[in-house]
């Protein structure tokens, strides 16, 4: 028997071009049988078949634009909104910020320091330090962040996220406030209306302003983005889960691309649908999931990636848990220590046989990462790029469609 060499493989499958209105389980089904006939591949049961959520979305046409936005506000929040804790992004959330200018009176902008949510730095934490402000609870107006910080920019990208989102509303008609806390109950008593921006804490936020103790408050609407473009609509896209979570720009004018709903208008799971139409075309059970931003940390940028609410807004059965995985080196370097060559190649395989089938919190698996699956491949996911495909005018990417789809 020949010795296997090759363990996971990741194949990146090119598409065609994926517009409103396409099958896109049907392109994805013909996709990989056309790349396995081609490169000569198998399919196996287990085999793991990933989307990006981008051409789903694309396909199902689930846009708003600008104006879109603003109705959705002057209808729930009214015409006078604080926003709290947005992240600073041209793409994520400026013509959100936009859309809430629209047709408004005033735009108050709570920004946390010294970073936003994923780690985008809007003032240096060394002077921050030294100059004694306490970022627990000290609240700084506009005025004095630019006296003590001047017009700080982010270290990547050369933006001056102050005034580039002070512009945004400005250029809207709308009175622009800033002011940087960490203090979210703060914000009660300043606008009617209150919308939380932040991604992954919102219930919390939502809850703290709404709990706030105070005298003499009025009373006010506390929505979040979830809350915000998150209902049927006949001439515009939705999201029923995520709203205004995990939109990007879709264009260079005013249109947002929302994060695709998982299922078709019949009310079937994209996922499901893709695992059938392979089982009956090879018998073999596969796993599917739609996923859009991968979940890690950059470890030089301090700039942690999820800006959407999850990795992964739909997948199979299948996928469900996290991994049950012994800790190979450990085992080798204590267990079998004496064990060579494929003694030890023998002893790790029984290890793997016999494992329990929940190793949580033994020693043999500790160090292992103790992640759900579908974040784990979903970040396995992320696009890249090889430099000959770029020279070419070519793309390469671990999805069923290229980024040339997912931008056009």
């Amino acid at each position: 028997m020949t010795e296997r060499t090759v363990g996971r493989t990741v194949r990146g499958i090119r598409a065609p071009m994926i517009h409103q209105g396409d099958d896109i389980v049907k392109i994805a089904i013909r996709s990989v049988l056309r790349a396995a006939e081609q490169e000569r591949f198998d399919l196996n049961d287990r085999d793991i078949i990933a989307i990006t959520e981008s051409v789903v979305a694309r396909s199902q046409g689930n846009y708003v634009c600008v104006n879109d936005i603003a109705e959705e506000v002057t209808r729930k929040l009214g015409d006078r909104v604080a926003v709290v804790h947005p992240i600073l992004s041209r793409n994520r959330f400026a013509r959100i910020l936009k859309g809430i200018a629209r047709n408004r009176k005033e735009v108050l902008l709570m920004l946390s320091y010294p970073s936003d949510e994923v780690g985008n730095p809007i003032m240096d934490p060394a002077e921050m330090e030294k100059q004694g402000i306490n970022s627990h609870k000290d609240t700084l107006t506009e005025e004095e962040y630019i006296r003590r910080f001047g017009h700080f920019q982010h270290p990547f990208t050369g933006v001056d996220y102050l005034q580039f989102y002070k512009e945004i509303i400005s250029k809207e008609g709308a009175k622009p406030t800033i002011i940087f806390s960490n203090d979210v109950a703060a914000i009660r008593g300043m606008v009617p209306g209150v919308l939380v921006a932040s991604i992954h804490n919102n219930e919390q936020v939502k809850r703290t302003i709404t709990s706030a103790e105070g005298t003499n408050l009025d009373p006010i609407a506390v929505l979040d983005l979830s809350e915000l473009c998150n209902e049927p609509h006949p001439t515009r896209g939705y999201n029923p889960t995520f709203g205004l979570y995990g939109s990007n720009m879709a264009d260079e004018a005013e249109t947002l691309k929302l994060f695709p709903r998982p299922f078709n208008e019949t009310g079937d799971r994209y996922v499901v649908l893709v695992q059938q139409g392979i089982k009956a075309a090879t018998g073999k059970q596969v796993e599917a999931l739609i996923y859009g931003d991968g979940c890690f940390k950059d470890p030089v940028a301090g700039i942690w990636e999820l800006a959407d609410k999850v990795v992964a807004p739909d997948y199979t059965d299948g996928l469900v848990g996290t991994p049950n995985e012994l800790k190979m080196k450990y085992l080798l370097d204590s267990k079998h220590k004496a064990h060579r060559g494929q003694e030890a190649e023998r002893a790790i395989k029984e290890e793997i046989l016999q494992k329990e089938r929940d190793l949580k919190g033994k020693m043999s698996s500790e160090g292992t990462t103790p992640r759900r699956l579908t974040d784990l491949i979903g970040s396995l996911c992320r696009p890249f790029l090889h430099p000959r495909e770029v020279e070419q005018g070519g793309w390469s990417l671990p999805d069923l469609a290229s980024r040339a789809a997912a931008r056009c």
